[in-house]
């Protein structure tokens, strides 16, 4: 993707559908009179007065306690520099919404236009009673540090520059790991920082305290190793420099053990690397070009213990592994302060987790078979699940001990099950489809190219890796809209009505009609039926030569999915194919089946339905517990729509008894514990989060994902064809492009799957 066309998108990105990233929503009703009279006046005088009685009811009777601001005066931006306060604010929306969606937490983001350090001070000082804590963000060293001591002296809340501490907490965590798989011990290791910014002066900072000897540590600025002798030193710098008889990151390279990065790409060789000493461990973080390559350094050492901040290599030093969850510990136990003890917590936490068995969900996030503690997997993953549960715990047990804890947790379970309901996952297996889709793309038909919107999502599938697309349509037309969208990628585009494809287009109608002489096609209609893209389509995944196809933007799905059962047809197991919609709804993802084949299924289709919806569950790593739906609770209306469903969930009982299923069972009761739980205890979806819901009928699934897409503006993958001997999946007339990315994402996942089962 060219820069200029990065450009153009982020834009877009940020200025659509409504500008900016993030927004206030409402957390209590507002319907009536009697609301806004308890919300606003005169109501709202009784929280006033309890908090004015005992400033700690804010906590009570306000989101203090979960809001965060981020604040930057925009002088030191990731890789812009010193841009300004305003021209920062993206930035720090960015980091709202990081905060949001990984930690469940509530931001402002604040944008205080000034360089001054003192009136940057007040002014936080001033707001803090707003926030329940503070993250500082974008601003330039040295200021930064006196900045952060500061308000952490001075408020009463907790404060971390994570520019400072974010890198020094994950990659020390990495660090412990990688010393422990070297074989070495890290009071001996030998540690070369080149960077001497913020970042690197915390991260030494912290590599300290976990057990590196000051004498072992060399720091590196732009004019080269830092001497005691080098005039004019802050006091930041002074603190890490070195007696030794070193110049250049060359001589301070030779015989280190370690070495971190935290400053420009390429200023690390290969012979750097080869003067380390056995088992190097090189943490290479500049972005986006580490100081060294990544390849480059595998092939330079076979004994290499690296990482970097990028998420295409393994060991990715990512700061959203640590700000999110160590605030999210900090505010559930109302911490005054986020100290030493904290950090060090996180850093313990994270190594140890990076220990623990990988579950399978990570695993096929990242298309691995088996993720595991050693030298290319020494920190958990970002989409790891788990860090939501095991890293704010720590943080908060750590503030507890150290005394700056103001309101302690005693049930620690009941609270490691309060972080893991706090975020759906939703959004995560979205991001986590992609992920998977990248790590091994496929070649993807898309049957309907022609089409604005198709193109559009294939050239996002291109761009971002998830595919590599065949474009099924009219040429000329093709070439027209790619030119209109920028679209520059030397991809085959294919017109099975052309002349050009005679050749092909006979030889697929040859092969369709011995398959399908004897249901009455003949050779005449096989030819001519070569012709329709679907058919076409269908025929060069038989043939392997496309892995998976989507389709159905401009036509009605029965009529797209013809082509597909007579052509590709069904498992040999299924006897009849089904559709699945995955809503990413604010509990998690719901997979709701068929939504879009099976008019008025049978007992025993409905069976059938349920298993295929479990098997697509578990190919995204998530263990299904389906509720099968009815307007009938067990047993309460005896008609034949409700008997069918009592029927079907009978058989899977008895067939199938490892499944979580049950039913028949009203919506409401499936999605609600404590009215299903006080209800119908024996259900075997009681102490179960549903995730998965199958209905009696087309028209209760398709009306039912339709009305929550489109009143909630819930994100729905999908349909999903289930049920298809090859990954043929079928879009929505008129689909969103984001809509048409996700189904593709979910035919390259799909053919993952089925090409491992084949080899």
């Amino acid at each position: 993707m060219s820069d200029n066309k990065i450009y153009k998108d982020a834009l877009q990105y940020h200025a659509e559908p409504k500008p900016g990233k993030i927004q206030v929503l409402p957390t209590k009703r507002y319907a009536t009179q009697r609301d806004l009279a308890l919300a606003y006046s005169p109501g709202v005088a009784a929280p006033c007065l309890e908090i004015e009685k005992n400033p700690e009811d804010a906590y009570k009777y306000t989101s203090k306690g979960n809001l965060v601001a981020v604040i930057s005066n925009g002088t030191a931006v990731l890789g812009l520099g010193d841009i300004g306060a305003l021209a920062g604010k993206p930035v720090m929306e960015g980091k709202g919404l990081l905060f949001k969606i990984f930690a469940d937490i509530d931001v402002f983001d604040i944008e205080v236009d000034t360089k001054d350090v003192e009136t940057f001070i007040q002014t936080v000082k001033a707001i803090a009673p707003t926030f329940g804590g503070i993250n500082l963000e974008d601003i330039k060293a040295p200021e930064a540090f006196e900045i952060e001591r500061r308000l952490i002296d001075e408020l009463d809340i907790p404060v971390m520059h994570d520019d400072q501490h974010g890198t020094a907490i994950i990659s020390a965590a990495a660090l412990k790991n990688a010393v422990e798989i070297a074989g070495k011990e890290i009071d001996k290791v030998k540690v070369v920082v080149n960077g001497a910014g913020s970042s690197a002066i915390s991260c030494s900072k912290l590599y300290l305290k976990l057990g590196v000897k000051l004498e072992n540590l060399v720091m590196l600025d732009s004019k080269g190793v830092i001497r005691k002798d080098a005039p004019n030193l802050s006091s930041e710098k002074a603190e890490f420099a070195t007696s030794r008889d070193l110049n250049t990151l060359e001589e301070a390279m030779n015989g280190a053990d370690v070495f971190i990065g935290l400053s420009k790409g390429d200023v690390v060789s290969a012979e750097m690397i080869l003067s380390m000493s056995d088992n190097p461990i090189v943490f290479a973080m500049a972005n986006p070009n580490p100081e060294i390559a990544y390849d480059l350094a595998i092939k330079t050492r076979k004994d290499i213990i690296m990482a970097t901040g990028r998420s295409d290599h393994p060991n990715q030093v990512n700061n959203v592994l640590g700000f999110p969850f160590i605030f999210r510990g900090a505010l559930d136990v109302r911490a005054t302060k986020i100290n030493e003890e904290m950090k060090m917590a996180a850093v313990h936490a994270l190594a140890d987790l990076a220990k623990q068995l990988v579950p399978e969900q990570v695993n096929i996030a990242y298309n691995e078979k088996n993720l595991q503690f050693g030298r290319e997997y020494i920190i958990p993953k970002p989409f790891d699940a788990r860090l939501i549960s095991e890293i704010p715990p720590a943080v908060a047990k750590a503030a507890m001990d150290s005394g700056v804890a103001l309101k302690p947790i005693t049930d620690w379970e009941a609270y490691k099950e309060e972080l893991a309901d706090r975020l759906g996952t939703g959004n995560k297996l979205t991001r986590m489809l992609m992920n998977r889709a990248k790590a091994e793309p496929k070649k993807v038909i898309f049957a309907e190219a022609d089409q604005l919107n198709v193109l559009k999502a294939a050239q996002i599938a291109f761009e971002e890796g998830l595919a590599h697309p065949i474009l099924l349509g009219n040429k000329e037309v093709i070439i027209e809209l790619m030119s209109e969208i920028n679209f520059e990628a030397n991809l085959k585009i294919i017109d099975p009505f052309s002349d050009a494809e005679k050749e092909r287009r006979d030889r697929f109608a040859q092969t369709y009609w011995l398959k399908r002489q004897r249901s009455g096609i003949t050779l005449i209609d096989a030819q001519k039926l070569m012709r329709e893209r679907n058919y076409f389509a269908a025929m060069m995944v038989n043939e392997a030569e496309a892995d998976a196809l989507v389709t159905g933007y401009s036509r009605s799905y029965p009529n797209v999915a013809k082509p597909m059962l007579e052509l590709i047809g069904k498992e040999s197991n299924v006897d009849r194919i089904a559709a699945t919609n995955i809503m990413m709804t604010k509990r998690g993802p719901i997979f709701m089946s068929d939504t879009a084949l099976n008019v008025d299924p049978t007992s025993n289709e409905l069976a059938e339905i349920a298993l295929m919806t479990a098997k697509t569950m578990k190919m995204f790593g998530i263990e299904p517990n389906i509720a099968m739906l009815s307007y009938s609770n067990y047993g309460s209306a005896k008609f034949e729509s409700s008997q069918k469903v009592a029927q079907a969930v009978a058989y899977l009982h008895k067939e199938k008894p490892e499944l979580t299923v049950d039913g028949e069972i009203q919506v409401d009761f499936a999605l609600n514990p404590v009215m299903l739980k006080n209800k119908f205890p024996f259900s075997k979806l009681v102490d179960k989060k549903v995730n998965g819901l199958v209905f009696p009928n087309l028209d209760s699934a398709n009306i039912s994902y339709k009305i929550i897409k489109e009143l909630e503006g819930v994100e729905s993958v999908g349909p999903i064809v289930m049920g298809l001997k090859k990954p043929a999946h079928i879009i929505q007339l008129g689909a969103t492009v984001d809509e048409i990315v996700s189904v593709v994402c979910v035919a390259v996942v799909d053919a993952q799957e089925k090409q491992k089962k084949q080899g």
